[in-house]
């Protein structure tokens, strides 16, 4: 499986803005759920242009490990999204796909 439809996805996520892995599969309809969509942002290619660290964990948690995590962390930080304890505040900084925009 080409995991291109999920890199498209998380481009479009503006700065300043995220996406929950299970928000990522749901709107893409990917097998495996949440897993899935872990296991693209895991395989992410460098160079590329790919948000990755638009993309977090249910409830707005930053789950990948160290040293990528406090990269993460600084890169957020430097969209303006506010992270207290690797959390980032959803109601604020979350981000809907547009319905159109939806591959099936």
């Amino acid at each position: 499986m080409s995991w291109d439809p999920v890199y498209r996805l998380v481009k479009q996520i503006p700065r300043g803005r995220v996406l929950s892995y299970g928000a990522l599969a749901k709107a893409l309809h990917l097998r495996g759920g949440a897993r899935s969509a872990g296991r693209a942002m895991a395989a992410t290619p460098s160079g590329k242009g790919i948000p990755w660290h638009r993309v977090v964990g249910e409830r707005g948690k930053i789950l990948i490990r160290e040293p990528y995590a406090s990269l993460q962390k600084k890169l957020l930080e430097s969209e303006g999204v506010k992270v207290v304890e690797s959390r980032v505040d959803l109601k604020t900084h979350l981000w809907t796909p547009p319905a159109e925009k939806r591959a099936k």
